[in-house]
């Protein structure tokens, strides 16, 4: 049984929710073990929605945690613990959504980023916080930073370890959608029924297709895009999405 995540299924939606609030969920062994296995059970879902419990979404690695690592520590903690975590967001077959409930600093921001739509209340915010302890964005934050906000928002973020709010992160792209704090549980709720409803196998291939765009040239990724469509083509989701447009009626997927 996981000691510092809880999970909840209901509808096709895997609920995660970070569980150590006393230390606004900061990323020790324990978490980042229980969450990757909950991240990987939720592969069987149709979306996984992860936050955190208490006023913060996740204040990064837990320092008491990390006394004493030396320079192999150091490596080994990062492609042990945090590489399997982050894949098991990455890798996931259906979308995850991050649920940003507060402050989401050093690897709780990168956690963040690395889910496909990032949803955050109005008073959050993300802090690259790494170089006021002389550290450098993990947890994946060098990939997903400059990417979606480009090099030198990344850079200032990263160099002067700010708090970029979340109406400032949905304005330079970092995120999807900042929204007001009371109306915060609705609108991740209405966003993951959405989701659950949709064509997963779709959404498995649309998930491949964009992860991999940064990493290979036109033609490669015109290639993919044709090999991947082929399979969506050929799905009884393809045939039931046509039906429903032609029938003018709301499609009933199956993710077969």
């Amino acid at each position: 049984m996981a000691e510092f995540v809880t999970v909840e299924t209901e509808s096709g939606i895997c609920r995660i929710t970070l569980n150590r609030p006393e230390v606004m969920n900061a990323l020790n062994r324990g978490l980042r073990r229980d969450l990757t296995v909950a991240l990987r059970a939720g592969w069987s879902s149709r979306v996984i929605v992860l936050t955190g419990a208490g006023r913060g979404f996740c204040s990064g690695q837990d320092l008491t945690d990390a006394e004493g690592l030396d320079e192999a520590g150091f490596e080994a903690t990062l492609n042990d613990e945090y590489v399997p975590m982050i894949r098991a967001i990455t890798d996931a077959p259906v979308p995850v959504i991050a649920a940003v409930n507060g402050v989401a600093a050093g690897a709780g921001a990168n956690l963040a980023l690395a889910c496909d739509l990032v949803i955050a209340t109005g008073s959050a915010s993300f802090i690259q916080a790494f170089a006021r302890i002389g550290l450098i964005p993990d947890a994946g934050g060098t990939s997903f930073l400059p990417r979606r906000v480009g090099l030198q928002r990344a850079m200032g973020a990263a160099l002067l370890a700010e708090p970029v709010s979340a109406g400032q992160a949905e304005a330079w792209g970092m995120i999807w959608q900042a929204v007001p704090d009371e109306r915060f549980a609705d609108v991740v709720a209405a966003r993951a029924s959405q989701l659950a409803r949709g064509p997963t196998g779709a959404f498995a291939a649309l998930k491949q297709a964009l992860r991999g765009a940064f990493d290979q040239p036109l033609e490669a990724q015109l290639a993919l895009e044709a090999r991947l469509q082929a399979v969506c083509g050929a799905s009884a989701d393809f045939r039931e999405g046509v039906a429903a447009f032609q029938e003018k009626r709301a499609p009933r997927f199956t993710g077969q």
